[in-house]
């Protein structure tokens, strides 16, 4: 079987084979005029070298760098030196530049070592005289434009390290200025904890609180010790003790002392409500009065204690007698001790505190130092670094030279010239042509955006999960009399063969019985109208009663290929054309059980027609009255006829064929087809495949002839009209 790119180069060879032969003869004139040149005139090679110059004694390291020989053709084929030897030689600047050739040094062997660097100079002339001339020149400027190059790569240092310097000896006495400002703010704590003086103050500020601690113990117990001798607080202690030293409290208390003592004789013979007795309880009552101010003022509520609410509880805290009295200021002084050493204790705790906060910054204080003086030795090495880049480059300017050297003159030898047989050339062009030629020829075909094999599209339907309901030959015109179009007439006919498995596989298209089939395809000339023919002639030979319904009102009609005279009033008033299905339907009679629909096409408004009750009852009719309904719609890429004619139909059938279907819109119609959940759709048919067909000799083989389009004008012995044949009345 032949291999399916082979399939492809004859298919894109019958399509482009005359852009191939323009291409082939467009490539051998080439060589017939290459090989037509004259002989070209005596030209002459002059060549010469530059090797590179060794240092001599120098005392900077920058002059040994920026003279070590670097291999470039840059060097060489800059503007500056094919300038200045163009106008030495006299010669074009464009001519010198592209003539002029330059070697560079080839890398040592392994295990070599390694040559003085060299670089070759050559340049081909037609005069000897000027050749010689211009690689002199071009050695001589070559070896100056080093030099240059040298002198101003050292000038660019020294410059930058000009720019540079005072931007780094700013930044060297800022880094000083940061490290002595740092040093003078944590210098003495950084000293301190270098020293251990810190250590030491927080130690001493622990054992301090040692000894404030055991002494506010003794205190305490010697405070428990005398309340519970006095059963006084230190607060109680010290206002009693203040009320008891105050002489006016005491006069006060002696005088209610009597008053109350008068009272009590007086009571014992007088009645309470007797003047005297009145007189004698307001007497104590202002005492006490004044007793209970006089407290106030002593003692009063000024957070030390409470006022005193009666004057029983003045005299009564009042009352102590001299021992007590000492108690209570020795618990009163040992309360105010206690308080001062509490305080003192306080003030010790919050200064360890403050110096344990400094030593715990400490690390980062020192890191933070460590940090100023490592930017600060940075600085300083930067610094140094330039002082001694810009010493040794202000060295080097005396010492600066060429890095390549002319190495002796340019020599010159004449080029032998090799002459080409005319004969040779224009057979190898010739050669050429044909590839060239069958080249293009593949390349057209392959960038044309056609399925060239059946395996392409076999491909592409598989892809987009299309089933392949069969796939049917190229089929030759089999009877020339019945016009170009390859209907299969005859009922021996090899052909019918893969039709028929066509018929069968409809069957298992869908789960449900299929009865009336739209056949499209993407553009025209892909076969649908034949397919249609030959699928509803292999249904009538198996005994169906089919018809073939011509739903493309755009086109002519093919009905003179099976020999039915389409009625020629049809396109006039299509509407009543199709309102009457006894006159629209026609028998075919070369094949039994086969009817035909002839389109009245092409006609004005063909989607108003078949969107017409007329149109549409004749669909419901014939889908009860025929066993098989095979419905010829227009292509996809010309109008939407078909998705106006689906929804009367059972399924959609889409064909293609190898070199006339366009694989984007292949793409594009089968995306819309499978993936509409609106459509039903059954699958895909491949059409005029090379497919081998077994011939039979019943009758001598016709000519073939290539298929063209369906819808080209008929000759004048396919017009002669038919008989008529009616189809009666059911």
């Amino acid at each position: 079987m032949t291999l399916p790119i082979v399939k492809r180069y004859f298919i894109a060879f019958d399509q482009h084979k005359w852009t191939g032969l323009v291409a082939c003869l467009l490539v051998t004139g080439a060589s017939v005029i290459v090989a037509k040149q004259p002989v070209p005139p005596k030209e002459y090679r002059a060549e010469g070298s530059l090797i590179a110059n060794p240092p001599t004694v120098v005392f900077s390291k920058t002059a040994t760098d920026i003279q070590q020989p670097v291999a470039s053709a840059q060097l060489i084929k800059n503007n500056e030196v094919i300038t200045s030897v163009a106008q030495q030689a006299k010669v074009e600047v464009k001519e010198l530049a592209k003539k002029l050739n330059v070697g560079l040094p080839k890398p040592p062997a392994k295990g070599e070592p390694a040559p003085t660097p060299r670089m070759t100079i050559s340049y081909v002339d037609t005069d000897k005289k000027r050749a010689e001339n211009v690689v002199n020149a071009v050695l001589q400027e070559t070896s100056k434009f080093s030099r240059k190059i040298n002198t101003t790569r050292l000038m660019a240092i020294i410059n930058e390290i000009n720019k540079r310097l005072p931007e780094v000896e700013k930044e060297l006495r800022e880094a000083e200025r940061n490290l002595e400002q740092y040093t003078k703010r944590e210098g003495s704590v950084l000293l301190a904890a270098k020293n251990g003086s810190l250590v030491k103050s927080i130690l001493d500020s622990q054992a301090q609180q040692s000894a404030l601690q055991l002494q506010l113990q003794g205190i305490d117990t010697q405070i428990a010790s005398l309340q519970q001798r006095l059963g006084l607080n230190p607060d109680q202690a010290y206002a009693s003790s203040a009320l008891s030293a105050d002489p006016i409290i005491a006069n006060l208390r002696v005088q209610i002392y009597q008053a109350e003592s008068q009272l009590e004789i007086l009571k014992k013979d007088l009645r309470p409500k007797h003047p005297s007795i009145i007189q004698l309880q307001k007497q104590i009552n202002s005492y006490e009065e004044l007793l209970r101010q006089r407290a106030n003022e002593v003692v009063g509520g000024n957070g030390i204690a409470a006022p005193l609410k009666s004057a029983n509880e003045v005299r009564q805290d009042s009352n102590l007698d001299p021992a007590r009295q000492a108690l209570a200021n020795q618990l009163v002084a040992l309360q105010t001790q206690k308080e001062t050493m509490q305080q003192q204790l306080k003030a010790v705790m919050q200064q360890e505190q403050r110096l344990r906060r400094e030593y715990a910054t400490i690390p980062n204080k020192q890191l933070e130092q460590a940090r100023l003086q490592e930017k600060l030795q940075l600085r300083q090495n930067v610094y140094s670094q330039m002082q001694a880049s810009l010493a040794d480059a202000q060295t080097a300017e005396a010492e600066t030279v060429s890095s390549w050297i002319p190495e002796g003159e340019a020599e010159v030898k004449q080029i032998p010239l090799e002459v080409t047989s005319p004969i040779l050339v224009i057979v190898a062009g010739g050669f050429v042509g044909i590839i060239v030629g069958g080249a293009v020829i593949f390349l057209l075909g392959s960038l044309g955006g056609v399925f060239q094999t059946m395996e392409d599209i076999r491909a592409a339907m598989v892809q987009r999960d299309m089933a392949v309901l069969g796939i049917l030959p190229y089929v030759a015109i089999t009877d020339p009399e019945l016009g170009e179009t390859p209907i299969i007439l005859d009922a021996h006919s090899p052909y019918l063969e893969p039709y028929e498995r066509l018929r069968t596989n409809l069957r298992r298209a869908s789960e449900d019985p299929v009865k009336v089939i739209l056949l499209t395809s993407v553009t025209n000339e892909e076969g649908k109208s034949v397919s249609s023919y030959n699928l509803a002639i292999t249904s009538a030979r198996a005994g169906k009663r089919t018809l073939i319904v011509e739903a493309d009102l755009r086109s002519p009609s093919l009905a003179r290929s099976v020999k039915v005279a389409p009625d020629p009033d049809a396109s006039i008033e299509p509407l009543r054309y199709y309102g009457n299905w006894s006159d629209c339907i026609r028998l075919v009679p070369e094949v039994e059980n086969l009817y035909l629909v002839p389109s009245p096409g092409p006609v004005t408004q063909p989607a108003a027609i078949l969107e017409s009750s007329e149109f549409r009852r004749l669909l419901e009719d014939v889908r009860g009255r025929f066993d098989m309904v095979f419905v010829d719609a227009p292509a996809l890429s010309l109008c939407n006829d078909t998705f106006v004619l689906e929804p009367m139909t059972d399924g959609i059938i889409l064909v293609a064929r190898p070199g006339y279907t366009v694989e984007s819109m292949f793409s594009e119609a089968a995306e819309q087809l499978t993936e509409s959940e609106d459509l039903t759709f059954l699958g895909g048919i491949i059409n005029g495949t090379d497919i081998p067909i077994a011939k039979t000799p019943l009758f001598p083989e016709p000519k073939l002839m290539v298929t063209e389009p369906e819808t080209e004008t008929l000759t004048d012995k396919e017009e002669a009209e038919p008989e008529e044949v009616k189809v009666p009345t059911p």
